[in-house]
């Protein structure tokens, strides 16, 4: 056992790592998301299983507050409706879970944002073409290649890994960051 966790950790620390690559793009999709809420747009966030509590978590993040007390911003997670997701996918198809609520509530100004570990999953697929349609920026956190969404992101943060586990991890720290800088913006502080 010892020797699996070890393996484990040294798996997360070294994707941990390969992150450093990304930071640059996390203040400037800081700095997109603080316009957009500037101007009044609103944060949607989605995805799937584990992704889906990211996305969940994230909104959280930005409508409560992450270490200071300051004004909610705008964000909805279009995972927690249970009864909106099953209809959907009852009456249409799983694959348009999120591109229907997108389609209904989004539009120029706003931001989408899709947690995804391989970015092949039809649903994330069109939810982020709904998106595009309605002129929405994109954001996508996935692993890898960022697989067919990456195309369709106006703004990008892949985990350098492939294996599901890390990519979530990594996905934890880039929305705290994330988290950390709108928190500084909206309670009127300067970040060094």
């Amino acid at each position: 056992m010892s020797d699996w966790l070890d393996d484990q950790l040294a798996a997360h620390i070294r994707t941990a790592e390969g992150a450093e690559q990304l930071l640059p793009r996390v203040r400037e999709i800081g700095d997109m998301l603080i316009d957009a809420f500037d101007r009044g747009g609103t944060l949607y966030t989605f995805g799937n299983g584990g992704s889906a509590a990211d996305a969940q978590h994230f909104t959280g993040e930005v409508i409560g507050h992450y270490r200071r007390d300051r004004r909610p911003l705008p964000a909805v997670s279009l995972t927690t409706d249970a009864t909106v997701s099953t209809c959907i996918a009852n009456d249409y198809a799983f694959e348009d879970v999120f591109s229907r609520q997108v389609e209904a509530l989004t539009g120029p100004g706003d931001v989408v944002a899709a947690f995804t570990t391989s970015g092949r999953s039809a649903n994330i697929v069109q939810g982020l073409e709904a998106a595009r349609r309605k002129g929405a920026t994109t954001l996508l956190f996935a692993g890898g290649d960022g697989g067919p969404s990456l195309a369709l992101a106006d703004h990008a943060l892949l985990a350098p890994s492939a294996e599901t586990p890390r990519i979530q991890e990594l996905h934890t720290f880039l929305l705290h960051a994330l988290s950390e800088i709108l928190d500084a913006w909206a309670a009127g502080e300067e970040l060094v």
